[in-house]
C-alpha cells in the first residue's frame, strides 16, 4: 500500500477538479442536436444492468455488423463467468480467432510470454485504453499484469486490421486490442468478494458504487480495490498485486458527458524476465551449424515443468529479493469529454499514464542445461557439462553470484481530439493524436553476493546503458463516409503519423559510449473501405489501408545513429481484408480472408536476457478466420471459431517463427436464470520456435513444438433475493487446463551459451469464487 499512499496528493489534486464538477447543477441542453445528426452523433451510453442479452452476447466472441474489418467483441459475460478472477487482458483475448497467447506461471499471474494475433508480436499490434494508445517507448510491447483487472473491465475488442484513418496508436497494422472500462452501477451497492485456488492464490477486494446521484447532477462513480497473492505454477515465481481503479460518469444536460478515470496498480514478486523459460534437451544451435540433438539434461528434466527459479543461493537463479526479483508501478488517468456542440459532435480524452520498474536479475539466471550449483546437474566425474553454465564469479571472490540491477521509468502524457459531423451524403470525421513520453532506462553489473556492489574494478565499465530520452508521437487524421445508399458506404480518408525519438545518453547500450541524438519518420497512411448491410442481419466489407511503424530504440544502439537511421527502413504493410458478418435470431457468424504484404519486419530474438533484431525483409500474410455461435434453446448454446494463418518470408519460403498454421477454439454453455456455466477449449498448431541453416545452406524450420489444447470449465450461480445470500451475490468455480497438459509452448530465447530455453504450459488449476452484494 505504500505505493498506492505515495499517489495520494496527485490523487487528492484530481479529487478537488471531480469535486468541482460534481457541484455544478447539472444544466439543461440549450437545444437538441439535429435530426439528421440524432443516430450518427448519439452519446456513448452507460451500461444498461439487467438488460437481457441477445444469444450471441453470452458468446465468448461475436462479431458487429458495423465492422469494416475483422472484429471480435468479448462482452462482460465472457469477462465476469469464464475468465478467471485474476486474469489480464491476454487471458482474456486468448479465445479469439488467430489469437495465440502463452502465460507459464498460471492465468493472470504475471507477463503474458507471446500474445500474439495472425502472427503478429507483441509491439507490431496496437493496444488502447478506453480509447488511449499505450505502450513502452522503446519497443512499443506492453505489460499485460500491470494495469486493468478483469473486474472492472466492461468489454474487449480485437480489430485484426489497421483500421480506418480514425484509429491512431503507435503499431495499428497488426490490429488493435481495445480495453473497454466497465460504468459505474445506476445504484447503490457495496461489493465484497474473494478468490482462492491452486498455486496458493488469494485474491479479495471489495468495490463501492455510488448509484445515481440526483444532486449532483445524475454523476455516479464506483471505486475498486483488490489484493492478489499467490505463489503460482512455477517454482519459486510468488507474485503480490495491489490494485485500485475508480471511474465517476456525470452528464450534463442531455448532450454533454464528462468522465474521470484512475487506475493504480503494484506488482512485486521474482523476476518476470526469467520465470517460465526452461531449458530442455532438445537441439541446440552452434555458431550457424545445423542443429543437434543435445545430449545435455534440461532444467525441465531434472526438476519438472513447473520449474521457474531456484532455491539454491549459489544459484544465478535463485529466488529472493534483490536477486531475481521485481517491483512495478503503474498508473493510469483521464478526463474525458463528449458533447454534440452545435451540430458537431466533439470527443476529447486528457490523459496521462507511467510504469516505473525496478529489477534485479542473475546474470544468466538460466544457465543453459543445468542449475548452476545442483549436484544432480553433474557429470559422472564431478564437472559441469560442457557449454552448460555461466560460471560465478566476480571481482569480489571466485564463488560470488553476478547480475544485473536496471530500472525503466517513463512517464506519458497525451490528448486524443475527435469530431465527427455531418456534411453533404454522409458523415465527415477529423482529428488528432498527440502522446509525449519522458524515459530513463538504466542497468549496471553487480555482486548480488555483496549486498549488490557493482561488478568491475572501473566502476564506470560496469554500466550496460543509461539513457534518458523523449519520444513524440502525433497523428492527424480525415476521412469522409460517403453514404451512396441507406445501405452502402463509401469511407475514405488519410492519417498522417509523425514520431521523433530523442536520446541523451551518458553510456548508450551496447556501444556503451555517451550518444546525444535525434532522429524523425513521418508517413501519410491512406485507407479506404467499402460496407454493404445486405439486410438487418447481414453486412459485407472491403477493406484497403496502409500501416507503419517507427524503428525501435535499438536503431539507436551503434557507434554512429545517423548512419543506422539512414540505412534502416520502417516496418510497413499494405492490408488487404475482405469479410462478412451474419447475426439472427439463433445463428450468429463471421467470415473474412486477409492478404497483407509487410516489408521490412524486424524480427526479435532474447539471448542471456538481452533482446537482439534481425530484419527479414519482406514477409506476406495470408488467412482465413471464422467464428459463430448457434443457440440450441433450453438455454444451451455451441461456439466455435478456426483460424488459418500463413506467414511467410519472401526470401526463403518458410513460415515464421512462433506462428501456428492453424488456431481453433470449441465449446457449450449454459446461461438460464441464475445459472451460468462453460466447457471451452482452444487449440494452437504446431509451429517452429526459430529458423536456421542446414548443412547444404537451406533454410530450414527448428525447434518444432506440439500442438496443444487447453480446456477450461467455469460454473457459476446468482443468488436471487428469497436466498439466505443478499440479491446478486455470486458463486464461482473454475477448472483451468482441465486435461493438465504440460507441452512446450514456445521458444523463450536462449541462455548465453546459445542452449534454447522454452516456456510451458502452466498446469492445471481449481479457483473458487464468491461475492456479496449489499444494496
Amino acid at each position: 500500500m505504500s505505493y498506492l499512499c505515495s499517489q495520494h496528493h496527485r490523487l487528492s489534486l484530481l479529487a478537488v477538479a471531480i469535486a468541482g464538477v460534481l457541484a455544478v447543477p447539472a444544466a439543461r441542453a440549450a437545444s437538441a442536436p439535429a435530426a439528421s445528426l440524432a443516430e450518427a452523433q448519439t452519446l456513448p451510453t452507460v451500461e444498461v444492468h439487467g438488460k437481457a442479452l441477445k444469444h450471441d452476447e453470452h458468446a465468448p466472441t461475436r462479431g458487429s455488423l458495423k465492422a469494416t474489418q475483422p472484429k471480435s467483441i468479448i462482452g462482460r459475460d465472457y469477462i465476469e463467468n469464464s475468465s478467471a478472477p485474476t486474469a489480464n487482458y491476454n487471458d482474456v483475448v486468448a479465445i479469439a480467432p488467430s489469437v495465440v497467447n502463452i502465460t507459464p506461471n498460471g492465468p493472470g499471474i504475471g507477463d503474458s510470454k507471446g500474445l500474439s494475433i495472425r502472427g503478429f508480436q507483441d509491439g507490431q499490434y496496437n493496444l488502447t485504453w478506453d480509447g488511449v494508445p499505450v505502450g513502452d517507448a522503446n519497443d512499443f510491447t506492453h505489460h499485460s499484469s500491470n494495469y486493468f483487472m478483469p473486474q472492472d473491465l466492461g468489454a474487449v475488442t480485437i480489430d485484426r486490421g489497421p483500421g480506418d484513418a480514425s484509429t491512431v496508436g503507435y503499431a495499428t497494422f497488426g490490429g488493435t486490442v481495445g480495453i473497454h472500462t466497465r460504468d459505474p452501477l445506476p445504484y447503490t451497492q457495496t461489493t465484497l468478494y474473494g478468490s482462492a485456488g491452486s498455486f496458493g492464490t488469494w485474491l479479495y477486494g471489495a468495490e463501492f458504487d455510488t448509484g445515481l446521484l440526483p444532486q449532483y447532477g445524475n454523476a455516479r462513480a464506483f471505486i475498486d480495490f483488490r489484493q492478489l497473492n499467490t505463489d503460482g505454477y512455477l517454482s519459486n515465481a510468488k507474485l503480490d498485486r495491489k490494485n485500485l481503479f475508480m471511474k465517476l460518469v456525470k452528464p450534463f444536460g442531455d448532450s454533454t458527458v464528462l468522465s474521470f478515470v484512475s487506475m493504480l496498480n503494484q506488482n512485486s514478486g521474482m523476476n518476470a524476465a526469467t520465470v517460465g523459460a526452461t531449458s530442455y534437451p532438445y537441439v541446440a544451435v552452434n555458431n550457424g551449424t545445423p542443429p543437434f540433438t543435445s545430449t545435455l539434461p534440461g532444467q525441465i528434466q531434472i526438476f519438472g515443468p513447473s520449474y521457474g527459479l531456484s532455491d539454491n543461493p549459489q544459484s544465478q537463479a535463485y529466488a529472493a529479493q534483490y536477486y531475481n526479483y521485481d517491483t512495478v508501478k503503474t498508473d493510469f488517468e483521464y478526463i474525458g469529454l463528449d458533447s454534440i456542440l452545435g451540430g458537431v459532435h466533439v470527443d476529447n480524452k486528457l490523459y496521462t499514464y507511467s510504469d516505473y520498474h525496478n529489477g534485479w536479475n542473475g546474470l544468466d539466471p538460466n544457465g543453459g542445461g543445468c542449475d548452476y550449483g545442483q549436484v544432480n546437474c553433474l557429470m559422472p566425474d564431478g564437472t559441469f557439462p560442457a557449454g552448460a553454465d555461466t560460471p560465478n564469479g566476480t571481482v569480489y571472490g571466485p564463488d560470488n553470484i553476478p547480475g544485473q540491477r536496471m530500472y525503466m521509468r517513463y512517464r506519458n502524457w497525451g490528448d486524443i481530439l475527435r469530431f465527427s459531423q455531418a456534411l453533404g451524403p454522409g458523415m465527415l470525421d477529423y482529428g488528432i493524436w498527440y502522446n509525449r513520453q519522458l524515459y530513463h532506462r538504466f542497468e549496471v553489473n553487480i555482486d548480488l553476493s555483496n549486498n549488490g556492489a557493482i561488478n568491475n574494478t572501473v566502476p564506470i565499465k560496469a554500466y550496460g546503458r543509461w539513457i534518458n530520452g523523449i519520444f513524440d508521437v502525433a497523428q492527424p487524421y480525415l476521412q469522409y463516409a460517403w453514404a451512396i445508399t441507406p445501405q452502402l458506404t463509401l469511407t475514405g480518408g488519410v492519417k498522417y503519423v509523425w514520431f521523433r525519438r530523442h536520446d541523451d545518453a551518458p553510456i548508450n547500450q551496447k556501444t556503451k559510449l555517451p550518444s546525444n541524438y535525434s532522429q524523425t519518420w513521418k508517413k501519410a497512411l491512406p485507407s479506404l473501405d467499402l460496407h454493404y448491410m445486405i439486410t438487418p442481419e447481414w453486412s459485407a466489407y472491403v477493406q484497403a489501408a496502409k500501416g507503419y511503424l517507427a524503428p525501435n530504440e535499438n536503431l539507436y544502439y551503434v557507434p554512429d545513429p545517423g548512419q543506422a537511421t539512414a540505412n534502416v527502413q520502417p516496418e510497413q504493410t499494405t492490408n488487404y481484408q475482405i469479410g462478412t458478418v451474419f447475426r439472427g435470431g439463433r445463428l450468429s457468424l463471421s467470415a473474412a480472408l486477409y492478404d497483407i504484404d509487410f516489408s521490412n519486419q524486424v524480427k526479435k530474438t532474447k539471448i542471456a536476457g538481452v533482446t537482439y533484431f534481425q530484419n527479414l525483409g519482406g514477409t506476406r500474410f495470408r488467412g482465413a478466420e471464422v467464428e459463430g455461435s448457434y443457440l440450441l434453446g433450453a438455454g444451451f448454446s455451441l461456439y466455435a471459431n478456426a483460424s488459418y494463418n500463413k506467414a511467410t518470408q519472401d526470401s526463403t519460403g518458410l513460415q515464421l517463427a512462433g506462428v501456428p498454421r492453424t488456431t481453433a477454439a470449441a465449446g457449450v454453455l449454459y446461461h438460464d436464470g441464475a445459472w451460468r456455466a462453460s466447457l471451452l477449449a482452444k487449440y494452437t498448431g504446431s509451429n517452429f520456435g526459430d529458423t536456421a541453416v542446414d548443412a547444404n545452406g537451406n533454410p530450414i524450420g527448428i525447434y518444432r513444438l506440439p500442438a496443444l489444447t487447453v480446456e477450461n470449465f467455469n460454473l457459476h450461480y446468482t443468488f436471487p433475493g428469497s436466498s439466505f445470500l443478499p440479491r446478486g451475490s455470486k458463486l464461482g468455480f473454475q477448472v483451468f487446463n482441465l486435461a493438465d497438459t504440460h507441452k512446450l509452448a514456445a521458444l523463450a530465447g536462449y541462455t548465453g551459451n546459445n542452449v534454447p530455453l522454452f516456456y510451458v504450459v502452466a498446469g492445471r488449476s481449481v479457483m473458487g469464487t464468491l461475492s456479496i452484494a449489499l444494496r
